[in-house]
């Protein structure tokens, strides 16, 4: 096991499968204490004992639903005062639902923005001051390309990761002189469940493991340096037309 994390504390929503499983393993073979957050707490629970598994010697599970922001200060209060302090959060927790603007239901509408952007926002406003009582840090959100290649059906869940860049953008300049690193990473197309998986996107498609070892990668520049937007894609995708 790589020991390039002991001592780090790491909080990663969403960390129940997919990116976020993947990114939990990673931290935690690089020896952080991490924690994993989701809506379910069989979810949870059985991604922490999958972790355990592989060797991860603390693993924190808490059920937090990232649209409210009370559990999201409770949630990073418990992982403060489990692991004495926070040092990295990843804020993966998303969700796409695909479809026409005229056939979009408010509801629909409400659950990207409130989870993909608000929940972001949350997590980001409840890590900062553990973050700078560790004298810095790191934020990494996960977006996509959507973010900047806009599709036809996909008009929500396009703007609520271009949201997601230009917050992060934003947030990127307002903490760095607290030693506080934040960055974005755009993957394209990754081989999960997400979006409900309809197509067969196992022999092109980005893996999880992918986007962790891009998360990894981050983590292990120098403190002078600040990579603070990654776009990560397939070698070889479907050729159009």
């Amino acid at each position: 096991m790589s020991s390039t994390l002991i001592g780090k504390v790491a909080v990663v929503t969403g960390g129940s499968r997919g990116i976020g499983l993947a990114v939990a393993r990673l931290l935690a073979r690089q020896g952080a204490a991490v924690v994993i957050t989701g809506t379910q707490q069989g979810g949870v629970q059985a991604a922490a004992q999958a972790l355990m598994r592989d060797g991860a010697a603390r693993v924190l599970p808490l059920v937090a639903d990232v649209r409210d922001a009370v559990q999201v200060e409770s949630a990073f209060s418990q992982a403060a005062s489990a692991f004495d302090g926070i040092d990295i959060l990843v804020n993966n927790a998303g969700l796409g639902i695909y479809k026409p603007v005229a056939d979009l239901a408010l509801d629909e509408w409400r659950l990207m923005f409130d989870t993909n952007i608000s929940g972001v926002f949350h997590c980001c406003r409840a890590a900062v001051p553990h973050l700078r009582a560790r004298g810095g840090g790191w934020v990494i959100n996960i977006s996509s390309l959507a973010g900047s290649n806009p599709f036809a059906n996909g008009a929500a869940y396009c703007a609520t990761k271009a949201a997601v860049n230009a917050f992060t953008e934003a947030f990127m300049q307002e903490v760095r002189h607290d030693g506080i690193r934040v960055a974005v990473i755009a993957p394209g197309s990754v081989n999960t469940g997400f979006g409900g998986g309809a197509r067969d996107k196992a022999g092109w498609a980005l893996q999880p493991d992918d986007v962790a070892q891009v998360v990894g990668d981050l983590l292990a520049h120098p403190g002078r340096s600040l990579p603070s937007r990654v776009e990560i894609r397939p070698s070889q995708p479907p050729r159009k037309g």
